[in-house]
């Protein structure tokens, strides 16, 4: 249990959280409205948030893999380009909406032309974005400036075409009479080549090993539907749920002013956390908290089928640097994915509290991770979800009641620090 006065004195030097309102969290969760392949004929809902998230997936197997060649000091400057990269991205599509991909590449052919369309996207995302300082600011050069952050920029095509490819094939049975589709096959395979000659790790996942069987086991998260029990508008997927909850997570440290290894593994904890539902499926709260050896048993249950099913076959695949980032961001040896947590000669430690690890391990020598915060904010996506879909006319007394639970759970200062200003936020949807 969090210790008030703690956070409260954390709370004076943790920077500036009100700067996440209601209508950054809105715009982040539009991605759940919008459809991919609008004009395909699909087997299940393809959102754009879902494959951001598979794309982010992807993006942190080849960022592993370029750590591999470079020093400790590199690795978090690489993997904030590519966070904010993605997010930088996936701002920009939620307001041009889904152009057909050959139109797009044409505009962005013609200066003049994609220049205009860059001035659109920042007059329609200022007022969401521009409250984030510095982050508004890179937003700018990154689609002002695409000769900038070069080796991001080639890293993230190539998750971007893996996970786009992976959604083309689930619909191209489908749509064998589309006449387009030979060509659209064909692009992604010249793509995919020409990008594994040039990103590291991309040969393998395009081939059948442990890493390619890792990232497609991933993008099956999109199948499995949150909420399950009840109708709602949109209906979201645990892919889509995790990649909001490190872009949420992320952009809190932000705000929070930590340092860069903290906020690059908030993300990372965040886009991970509900990894074993793969494995267990959706198991809802009231059941894991319905007696503590329950819980127990199911963590247990968790952490031997992800050891089986996917750390291990990884170790002996020799991705040891990916395993022991993924056990560290699932909190294997923490107790849980929401622990604060840090490093310390080479073992991982526990922190009492948020302000503990603030003040005390904000340092990225000690790759903090909040535990808390990425709690705080799986909690919002919830809140998110259900408010959403009260608010689009899909309602029922179950997701009402889970609205107000949410809300008092995010509004008790013995579990998440004051500088949160979870109240103030969660006051803007009354």
């Amino acid at each position: 249990m969090q210790d008030p006065k703690s956070n409260e004195q954390a709370a004076t030097t943790a920077g500036r959280c009100g700067l996440v309102r209601k209508s950054l969290l809105r715009q982040l969760f539009s991605g759940a409205y919008m459809m991919r392949w609008n004009d395909k004929l699909r087997p299940c809902p393809l959102a754009e948030i879902d494959k951001q998230a598979h794309k982010m997936i992807v993006t942190a197997v080849l960022w592993t893999r370029a750590c591999a060649s470079r020093p400790q000091a590199a690795h978090y400057p690489l993997a904030q380009e590519l966070i904010e990269g993605a997010l930088f991205d996936y701002f920009f599509r939620l307001v041009v909406t889904d152009i057909k991909p050959p139109i797009f590449y044409r505009i962005q052919a013609n200066r003049s032309h994609y220049d205009k369309l860059v001035d659109y996207v920042l007059g329609s995302l200022e007022a969401v974005l521009s409250p984030l300082g510095s982050f508004w600011d890179r937003f700018q050069t990154w689609h002002t400036n695409r000769e900038s952050y070069e080796e991001a920029r080639t890293l993230l095509s190539a998750a971007h075409q893996f996970a786009s490819q992976w959604e083309f094939q689930l619909i191209r049975p489908l749509n064998g009479f589309d006449r387009e589709l030979p060509q659209i096959a064909a692009t992604f395979k010249d793509n995919l080549r020409s990008l594994a000659t040039r990103v590291r790790g991309m040969d393998d996942i395009l081939a059948d090993t442990a890493l390619s069987r890792f990232v497609n086991f991933c993008g099956q998260l999109r199948f499995q539907v949150r909420w399950t029990q009840l109708a709602r508008i949109p209906q979201t997927d645990v892919l889509g749920h995790m990649f909001f909850v490190g872009a949420l997570a992320y952009l809190y440290s932000l705000t929070l002013d930590t340092c860069q290894a903290r906020r690059v593994n908030n993300f990372f904890c965040g886009l991970f956390h509900d990894l074993p539902e793969l494995l267990t499926r959706d198991i809802i709260s009231p059941v894991k908290q319905s007696s503590s050896e329950l819980a127990r048993l199911i963590r247990d249950y968790e952490e031997e089928e992800l050891d089986r099913r996917i750390l291990a076959p990884l170790q002996e695949a020799g991705e040891h640097l990916l395993v022991t980032r993924l056990r560290y961001y699932l909190g294997l040896e923490a107790g849980s994915e929401f622990s604060q947590r840090f490093v310390s000669e080479g073992s991982v430690h526990t922190a009492a509290s948020f302000a503990e690890l603030h003040q005390a391990h904000d340092k990225d020598d000690e790759h903090p991770l909040d535990g808390q915060l990425v709690k705080a904010c799986d909690l919002l996506a919830a809140f998110l979800e259900a408010d959403e879909s009260l608010r689009n006319g899909v309602a029922s007394g179950y997701l009402t009641q889970a609205r107000l639970r949410l809300a008092a759970t995010l509004q008790d200062r013995t579990r998440f620090p004051s500088c949160l200003q979870l109240d103030s936020l969660l006051a803007d949807f009354d």
